[in-house]
């Protein structure tokens, strides 16, 4: 789907933040990109389209936004990294931090973490990396793993998960990885509830002051109840990395399908 014109997503009109419908100040664009999991050629051919959208539609401040999970799953992952780091140079962009990012960092210094990690995909990061053959990542002592990973990621790539956000506001909108905890204000969120909570926040009907805006649970489609936006299409499984416009009171949509 192409973003030719502003357009309102279906479902869009219950989106309500304290009574109204929200909207971002005059002259910016966000472009909020969900989960990408290490699928390199789907996250070119979507920065792609969105450039292509900037030149069509020129603003005077377009955003993207990236809301985490760059990693894992996909043998892609260090050359996503490579590309974040690159598109961050030449374009305003903000990047927050998923829960696979914070997993890989601890790991660097926390071997009981290894095997959460595999079991969440961290293999194909570490085969990425040139540290891991493909096959079970225990044919080498978790300490060789580690020193082995800590070696191959360049300064720039430590620098980038190091940076990483963990949420981000404009205008009505808040973007973060996973969601946010009900009945606790926006500011006094905790790192654990960010970058991992699912059914408490999903299930919430709560107001939440802002639209929340975030990826972590693969839907089919992106999904838009009255107070968030669910836009992680599960690219590493399906093709379909997703991206949600957002200017002024609009909403419209660029995915990779």
């Amino acid at each position: 789907m192409y973003s030719m014109v502003l357009s309102r997503l279906p479902g869009t009109d219950r989106l309500r933040v304290m009574g109204r419908p929200p909207g971002l100040p005059v002259d910016f664009r966000i472009y909020a990109v969900g989960d990408v999991h290490g699928r390199l050629d789907l996250l070119n051919l979507l920065l792609s389209k969105i450039e292509d959208d900037v030149a069509r539609r020129p603003i005077v401040r377009p955003v993207c936004v990236f809301l985490g999970d760059y990693i894992d799953r996909g043998f892609g992952s260090r050359e996503t990294i490579d590309r974040l780091v690159e598109y961050g140079q030449q374009t305003e962009a903000v990047f927050l931090k998923g829960n696979h990012e914070l997993i890989a960092l601890k790991c660097l210094s926390d071997p009981s973490l290894f095997d959460q990690w595999m079991r969440l995909g961290g293999l194909e990061t570490l085969v990425s990396y040139g540290v891991a053959r493909q096959g079970p990542a225990g044919a080498r002592p978790i300490a060789q793993l580690q020193a082995a990973f800590h070696g191959a990621l360049p300064q720039s790539h430590i620098r980038f998960f190091r940076n990483l956000k963990l949420s981000f506001v404009c205008g009505d909108f808040f973007f973060v990885h996973a969601g946010v905890k009900p009945a606790v204000e926006l500011s006094q969120q905790k790192e654990s509830d960010l970058l991992w909570i699912r059914e408490e926040f999903l299930s919430s009907s709560e107001d939440f002051g802002k639209i929340v805006v975030h990826g972590h649970t693969p839907t089919p489609q992106i999904e838009i109840e009255a107070n968030r936006i669910n836009i992680d299409t599960g690219a590493f499984a399906t093709g379909r990395l997703s991206c949600l416009v957002i200017e002024n009171e609009y909403l419209s949509l660029i995915d990779t399908a």
